[in-house]
C-alpha cells in the first residue's frame, strides 16, 4: 500500500541549547507550548530529552503534514519561536521528516495507566 506524503506521520526534531539567563521564563513558555501542541488536531506525541552536555532534543509527531503545518504556523507558537531566538536559545536546529517506515513492539503488560 502506498501512502501519500500528506498522509504520512511527520516528525519534527528540535535540537537546542538554552542560554543561562531567562530559564524560568523559558520553562513557562515551554510548558504552554507543550499544552498547546497536545491540543492541536493531528497531534500524536512529544518527548523532550536533555543530554549530559546540556543539549535538549524534542521530538514531536503529528499525524500528517497538514497538522504539522497548522502547528508550525499557529500564532502563539510563532510568538514563542520569536522569543526563542531573541531570549531563550543560544543555538537550535530543526529537522522535519515524513515517516517512511514504522514498527512498534512492546514486551509484557502496558506501562500506560488505564485511569
Amino acid at each position: 500500500m502506498t501512502t501519500s506524503d500528506e498522509q504520512r506521520q511527520i516528525l519534527t526534531v528540535f535540537r537546542n541549547r538554552l542560554r543561562p539567563d531567562n530559564v524560568e521564563q523559558y520553562r513557562v513558555t515551554s510548558a504552554r507550548m507543550d499544552a498547546l501542541a497536545r491540543s492541536m488536531p493531528g497531534f500524536v506525541d512529544a518527548k523532550t530529552f536533555t543530554a549530559d552536555d546540556g543539549e535538549r532534543v524534542t521530538i514531536v509527531t503529528f499525524a500528517d503534514a497538514e497538522s504539522q503545518r497548522a502547528w508550525r504556523e499557529h500564532p502563539e507558537h510563532r510568538e514563542a519561536q520569536r522569543a526563542g531566538v531573541e531570549e531563550f536559545y543560544s543555538e537550535y536546529s530543526i529537522q522535519v521528516a515524513a515517516v517512511a517506515y514504522r514498527h512498534d513492539f512492546a514486551h509484557g503488560p502496558s506501562t500506560a495507566s488505564d485511569d
